[in-house]
């Protein structure tokens, strides 16, 4: 740094460095250099700053031993806080904007004498409070009025606490098992709605809690076989035996992996020319039933996943199954195709199988943020009246992952939002067929 006195930063003979380096007049300077006066525009000294060094600071200490300090008179002005400055000077003051007097001609006296320092006040210190006896009565009230939120699971304990109650490790949570068998058909002529999803789903969550349960691939595309990890590649014994051939349905059926009360038939390619080859077979309409009745195993359930149309593939479903599950799509062609389905039960039910019956509804592909989702949902609840579950499946993307692991959601992710909505949709499924069992029908 510089030495110079001109400079704004400067350095004292003791080495100390100046905090104020931007302010004229703030630093210490060594003894005996003229502090710069403030010049006008022009250059020239202002008028009334005479240009003499600044005289030091001139503290009076009294002479004598301070008096006793006298009380205060009600007009006589209180005295500062450690002493009085007053001011002495020859020129006229400028302030600057600190509000200092330094470097203006003016010399400041401090008059420091104790008897007019005014002794400093003290609160007295707060009595220590007495410690609250907390009786019986008492710490009951607080325990009711106050409930602390640790005693809440974090929302990872909850899901793994759903999980565990889906996947139902101990076997301890069981669903009520129908009287007798219930066959379902899973239908709908739009594609895409959720009818594998529905299928496969609901059949793992009522097997995991102790329900026999057995999926029928109806469809070519052979999804549901995908869904439970059942080989369908061609070759394989499959329901085309059954429709074709005549085979019993025990011939065909697998027992599916890591679900001991879940068995499958699966379908291969070879099913999509079913149909134009039962054109010409006897009775072609109920060769499904046929199988259903020649087989010699006892389920509580029976889905049979349908195509999307209206062909003899799902005419065989209609006809071997009592009960009708319709997943609806929370859009509006999925309305459209409810609407043709309908039709084409009550045809079947007229002339095929009289005891067909539309048991359940399922909203499907829910998403709560579209308000197209909630008009779709009053108008189903309205047409179907209590036939419409109370649980909904939302849009979630776990349900559409697990199939390329080949398994279900409800063993993919037991813990997300799709599995657990279909859990309740299960649930509300056999409580609703063991109701009915009761007052005499199957609902």
């Amino acid at each position: 740094m510089r030495d110079s006195g001109d400079g704004p930063g400067y350095v004292d003979a003791d080495g100390h460095v100046s905090r104020e380096t931007g302010i004229e007049g703030w630093g210490v300077r060594p003894s005996g250099r003229p502090v710069p006066q403030p010049r006008s525009e022009n250059g020239e000294p202002r008028i009334g700053d005479p240009a003499r060094p600044v005289e030091p600071v001139r503290f009076e200490a009294p002479s004598s031993p301070p008096p006793s300090p006298a009380a205060p008179t009600p007009n006589s002005p209180e005295p500062t806080r450690g002493g009085r400055v007053e001011f002495h000077g020859t020129g006229p003051s400028d302030r600057s904007a600190t509000g200092t007097l330094y470097g203006r001609g003016v010399t400041p006296t401090v008059d420091a004498s104790p008897a007019e320092v005014r002794p400093e006040r003290r609160n007295p210190p707060s009595p220590r409070p007495h410690p609250t006896v907390v009786t019986a009565d008492s710490e009951g009230a607080m325990t009711d009025a106050y409930v602390s939120r640790e005693t809440e699971d974090p929302p990872l304990a909850q899901e793994a606490k759903r999980a565990v109650e889906i996947l139902n490790p101990s076997g301890e949570i069981t669903m009520p098992r129908p009287p007798r068998r219930r066959t379902m058909c899973v239908a709908n002529q739009k594609g895409g709605v959720g009818k594998t999803t529905t299928a496969v789903n609901i059949a793992v969550a009522l097997a995991l809690h102790g329900n026999r349960v057995l999926v029928i691939d109806l469809d070519p595309q052979g999804n549901a076989s995908t869904g439970l990890n059942v080989p369908h590649h061609s070759g394989v014994p499959d329901v085309y035996d059954c429709l074709i051939d005549g085979a019993p349905l025990d011939a065909v059926t697998q027992q599916v992996e890591g679900i001991p009360n879940l068995w499958a038939v699966p379908a291969t390619i070879d099913l999509a020319g079913a149909e134009i080859e039962l054109v010409s077979v006897v009775a072609r309409e109920s060769r499904l039933k046929r199988a259903i009745e020649a087989g010699g195993s006892d389920y509580d359930y029976i889905f049979i996943d349908c195509p999307p149309s209206l062909g003899l593939l799902t005419v065989n479903a209609l006809v071997a199954a009592e009960e009708v599950l319709i997943p609806i799509q929370c859009e509006y062609y999925a309305l459209e195709g409810v609407q043709a389905l309908t039709n084409n039960i009550e045809l079947v039910r007229s002339h095929l199988n009289p005891h067909l019956d539309i048991s359940t509804v399922l909203l499907t592909m829910y998403d709560r943020r579209t308000r197209l989702a909630d008009l779709v949902e009053q108008d189903v609840r309205n047409h179907f009246g209590e036939k419409c579950l109370n649980a909904v499946i939302p849009r979630n993307v776990r349900v559409s992952e697990a199939p390329s692991y080949s398994q279900s959601v409800m063993t993919y992710d037991p813990g997300s939002r799709g599995a657990v909505s279909y859990f309740e949709a299960a649930q509300e499924i056999a409580l609703r067929g063991a109701q009915g069992a009761q007052v005499g029908g199957v609902a």
